[in-house]
């Protein structure tokens, strides 16, 4: 057997007689006490089954497998004890769910037995997620190759939100962030509903008639839908059900939730979705999220803060080729500066300040300057820009 078997005992002369009758039939390993054995679970592991004494020092048998069963949940866990009762027998099958209560003294060929079967159930459990995995895997797959097919599009869309939401679902330490993941490539599934000129006016960032924005409206129900028919896909299901969902209760679907009762997936997902709009539409990364923190009662603050984060500098500045004459005080070089033949005048990094402005100035009178150069501009200049052309327009 390639099966690894543990047994956690605090007296060293039991562990040394386990080892002695059973080391020829199992695999075996031992740890005096249950702090050894949760780093042997832990450094050692996987393990089919973990046996365990009932009374130890610290930490008792029904804590330690109650806590392996955290660490390692598909090990089959037994207790092995010479003060057995009632009350004990009944507490370590509700709190550690375990799959053998064997008494003292025990004889070999009963413990070896129970280990087999202890083995037989290991094996059972995870063949059966793997047949899971593969028969959900194979699912996802065909589901992605029919919408890239169909809707090259929305396919399109849902493999450069899925980017930002693993991201983001990692930065927060999301548990099952796989979930979030497999919601982010799934999203757009429902699209296959909308006429490829909605599809293609939807991607532009121009705006639907009221007749496509009714069937765009439907999408995330139609997805979710979908995907509630396969194993193990409801939490999905559920993240997609309400991808359009306003953090203040409005939006899609409409019903009560709002806040923090909107699935955490769903949170992210309409942050990254309604930022992938505004860039179709030609909004730089900086621009893009400052309209969404306009967009007040609409997104998690906690998601659009980790949003920031991740943009980094793209979500404070606005990189642009410019010419010398075009620099501004609070430009940042973001390339440096050379002259024709090469020479470095002024290192990348450093903030246009009044006199650096008027030294750039003088250098391309006297050395001549490579141009354009590549500068980051504060998105609150962009904007005060913006605001000046459309007074002067008016």
């Amino acid at each position: 057997m390639t099966e690894k078997v543990l047994f956690v005992d605090d007296e060293r002369n039991v562990l040394d007689g386990i080892q002695r009758h059973l080391r020829r039939k199992f695999s075996l390993e031992t740890a005096l006490g249950p702090q050894e054995g949760l780093e042997t679970v832990k450094n050692r592991g996987p393990f089919a089954v973990v046996i365990s004494d009932l009374r130890m020092p610290v930490m008792d048998g029904i804590q330690f497998l109650s806590r392996v069963k955290e660490l390692a949940p598909d090990t089959v866990r037994m207790v092995l004890t010479g003060n057995a009762d009632l009350e004990n027998t009944i507490q370590a099958v509700n709190e550690g769910q375990i799959f053998r209560f064997l008494t003292k003294p025990c004889s070999i060929d009963l413990l070896a037995k129970a280990i087999s079967l202890g083995i037989d159930q290991y094996r059972l459990v995870t063949a059966e997620r793997e047949l899971l995995q593969k028969t959900l895997k194979g699912s996802i797959k065909v589901l992605n190759e029919v919408l890239s097919l169909v809707n090259p599009e929305a396919f399109g869309r849902s493999s450069r939100v899925k980017r930002y939401v693993t991201q983001i679902a990692g930065n927060l330490g999301v548990p099952d962030a796989w979930q979030l993941e497999l919601a982010a490539m799934l999203s757009q599934i429902g699209c296959v509903i909308l006429p490829q000129e909605a599809l293609n006016k939807l991607y532009k960032g121009e705006s639907l008639s009221a007749e496509e924005t009714q069937l765009f409206d439907m999408h995330p129900m139609i997805a979710s839908d979908l995907l509630s028919n396969i194993p193990r896909l409801q939490k999905v299901a559920e993240i997609v059900r309400y991808q359009e969902k306003h953090f203040d209760g409005s939006g899609i679907p409409r019903d009560a939730r709002q806040g923090k009762a909107i699935p955490l997936g769903a949170r992210i997902l309409k942050v990254v979705l309604d930022f992938d709009v505004l860039e179709a539409k030609g909004f730089h990364k900086g621009r893009a999220l400052s309209e969404l923190k306009k967009r007040l009662g609409r997104y998690d603050p906690d998601i659009l803060a980790e949003m920031e984060a991740l943009l980094g500098d793209e979500a404070r500045y606005m990189a642009r080729d410019l010419m010398v004459h075009e620099f501004k005080p609070g430009m940042i070089l973001d390339r440096d500066v050379r002259t024709e033949k090469g020479k470095l005048l002024i290192s990348r990094g450093q903030e246009i300040s009044p006199m650096l402005l008027n030294r750039l100035k003088g250098f391309t009178r006297t050395e001549g300057i490579k141009e354009p150069i590549r500068v980051l501009i504060p998105l609150e200049l962009v904007e005060e820009n913006l605001a000046d052309q459309n007074r002067a327009v008016a």
